[in-house]
């Protein structure tokens, strides 16, 4: 078993967005990875343009809330509340609030 802090985790010190990759690994069915987001008032992600992941990717926020766009469909998704997004499917996600929003990724 392995026992990580998140705080201790390093992320890029230039990056508008906090993105903490918690912890990954390949095995032969894929690969997972399991990252923690943190979304300041007014940022965005992906920083410009569309995201389309080629994996599924599973989110639940524990701070705040987001908006997020996919495909013409847009959704407040707040504290507590749980998005998917399939892989290959085009989104974006902003803090359109005044606080810092945070979100836990599993990315499959």
């Amino acid at each position: 078993m392995q026992v990580l802090s998140i705080e201790t985790l390093q992320e890029d010190p230039k990056a508008p967005v906090s993105m903490r990759s918690v912890f990954s690994h390949c095995a032969l069915t894929g690969n997972l990875n399991l990252q923690k987001n943190i979304i300041p008032p007014g940022k965005r992600i992906p920083l410009s343009e569309i995201s389309d992941h080629g994996e599924n990717v599973y989110s639940i926020i524990t701070n705040g809330s987001i908006v997020t766009e996919t495909t013409g469909e847009t959704h407040r998704i707040s504290e507590g509340e749980t998005i998917f997004i399939s892989a290959g499917h085009e989104h974006i996600a902003y803090n359109d609030g005044n606080e810092d929003c945070e979100i836990l990724c599993v990315h499959i």
